[in-house]
């Protein structure tokens, strides 16, 4: 049914520019300014609607949301941001390294002959 509800697909993707700046400021609790400076800042990069306005998806969100903890924790912002661009790059790397560790454990288990 999915095929039949695009807009469904969308609104379940986490990369999909659903909220303007407005909205996403709204949700956070902080300014339109704030959002400014973390692109400036190159955390987010928003993507552009066809009249040229930001719009941001929920991992953008999110990421802002990081950002802003650390800011209101007294961190200056050009900081706060490279935090939060160290801690997103480390959980990628966390994440591969599990995944050629399974794979290397499974390759292991399926070459052993085991006892003979």
């Amino acid at each position: 049914m999915a095929a039949d509800n695009p807009l469904g697909d969308r609104l379940d993707d986490d990369d999909y520019p659903a909220y303007t700046m407005g909205r996403a400021a709204e949700m956070l609790g902080t300014t339109p300014a704030f959002l400014r400076a973390i692109g400036e800042a190159r955390l987010i990069t928003p993507l552009r609607s066809e009249g040229g306005h930001r719009r941001y998806s929920r991992y953008q969100l999110r990421i802002a949301a990081r950002a802003r903890e650390l800011v209101d924790k007294g961190t200056p912002i050009d900081a706060a941001c490279r935090i939060v661009i160290l801690e997103d790059q480390l959980e990628d790397a966390q994440r591969i390294n599990a995944e050629y560790r399974r794979a290397a454990s499974a390759a292991s288990d399926t070459s052993d002959p085991g006892p003979g």
